[in-house]
């Protein structure tokens, strides 16, 4: 039957799909760590990430964490920064690190056809990386000059000192790197959270892409016998101490012509009831481009190019933020404007136009979110990581179809309350 481009096919909305999330296969190493793959795709290309338990969360000191992560990849008992860069680079495939709050991960893209090739040398990192004394050096220099120059930005010292508010400067959501941190760095302490954390510590596996059939097998080749897993994560708790003052004025370049502004209040986990009702307010609110927030302060009044509202992606704790730049002389307006918008969510109800389009809004972006493998296998780390599952998945579709304008009405005069959030102008 031949396709009639005569007649218009018919629109349906997002909210009236039905969105199955893939199944993610689990098993287990010989030492049992976790592995989590999702086998999908059309292309013969892969990723796996090693996920540890080596975040900011567990180190004694700032930035040893985040520094152990850095130079993970800048020689080994057997290699040089610039041999392990160019084993990788001759595979075509491209190796990463990153350093969060909770973990730590090291990340391998690879053609699947060279996989084999390439599981071996990250095993050499992951137990015999040696941290040269030089690039230590030559990643103090850099780290402090790099810290010189982002100072002078009125958006980096706003993202610092509003979580510092928020969570507390000795929080690990809340402390920031200074100088004097990278300057008495030392190889030694890196050494040691590196033996903790990484050689003898504990880590999941989510592989994602066109997987080898033997992959399991060269995986539990490679990793399998490795001394991880042997204790279990240290149990730290880092009590929340936030700011006593609620608003602040910052002055950090009198001659600059802009300002950022953050408006914060801490909010509960993923865990709690409110949370994903929640978001469905705060996308009306300003999580997206056509949100309340945008349509007032960026499309009406033109303060700024784009203003947004989003929960931070942490595990134990988070925060509800208002990010914002907007000129230096229409910043105090912008945030007037602000409280505006909380102030019409907490007195009028959301109509049922406006609603409908913020919900298949969601859905279209759900939907996005599970269109290829990389994309499954993210939302399936999100899920391990923060102690969910699928059911989790499921009940965030539901909330979104069927959160009433009445129950945003009430989460808007519980939490959209100006006296509840922290308020920061960085000009």
């Amino acid at each position: 039957m031949s396709l009639n481009r005569k007649v218009t096919p018919p629109i349906t909305d997002a909210v009236h799909f039905d969105l199955q999330l893939k199944k993610c296969d689990q098993y287990a190493l010989d030492n049992n760590v976790p592995v989590y793959s999702i086998n999908a795709g059309a292309q013969e290309v892969m990723m796996i990430e090693w996920v540890f338990d080596a975040g900011n969360w567990f180190e004694q000191k700032n930035i040893v964490a985040a520094t152990t992560n850095f130079l993970l990849k800048n020689g080994t008992n057997h290699k040089t920064a610039f041999e392990i860069n160019e084993y990788v680079d001759f595979y075509g495939a491209y190796l990463n690190r990153s350093c969060y709050n909770e973990t730590a991960t090291i990340t391998l893209h690879c053609l699947s056809k060279h996989v084999k090739e390439l599981l071996p040398i990250v095993a050499e990192i992951i137990t015999e990386s040696i941290f040269p004394e030089e690039e230590l050096k030559t990643y103090q220099q850099n780290q402090q000059q790099r810290l010189e120059v982002s100072l002078k930005k009125c958006d980096f010292v706003a993202n610092r000192l509003i979580d510092e508010y928020v969570f507390g400067i000795n929080h690990p959501y809340g402390k920031y790197t200074t100088a004097s941190d990278y300057i008495s760095l030392n190889r030694a302490e890196l050494i040691t959270f590196y033996q903790q954390f990484y050689q003898q510590g504990n880590c999941k596996i989510f592989l994602a892409g066109k997987l080898p059939a033997d992959l399991p097998a060269e995986l539990n080749k490679v990793f399998g016998a490795l001394p991880l897993q042997q204790k279990p994560t240290p149990n730290v708790q880092h009590p929340l101490h936030p700011a006593t003052e609620k608003q602040y004025k910052i002055i950090n370049d009198e001659n600059g012509v802009q300002g950022a502004i953050r408006i914060a209040q801490p909010f509960p986990n993923r865990h709690h009831p409110d949370f994903q009702k929640v978001q469905v307010l705060n996308n009306i609110f300003g999580g997206f481009f056509g949100s309340r927030l945008m349509s007032n302060i960026r499309e009406d009044k033109g303060y700024t190019y784009g203003i947004h509202s989003y929960i931070q992606n942490h595990i134990h704790h988070s925060a509800w933020m208002i990010s914002t730049e907007a000129g230096r002389d229409v910043c105090e307006a912008t945030m007037v404007e602000v409280y505006k918008e909380m102030e019409l969510l907490r007195n009028e109800k959301i109509e049922e136009e406006e609603l409908s389009l913020v919900r298949n809004y969601m859905i279209g972006s759900v939907l996005g979110d599970l269109d290829g493998p990389f994309q499954l296998i993210a939302r399936w780390k999100n899920y391990v990581l923060n102690g969910l599952d699928e059911n989790f998945f499921y009940s965030s579709i539901e909330t979104i179809k069927t959160t009433d304008a009445n129950e945003l009405q009430e989460l808007a005069n519980k939490y959209l309350q100006p006296d509840l959030f922290y308020e920061l102008v960085v000009i």
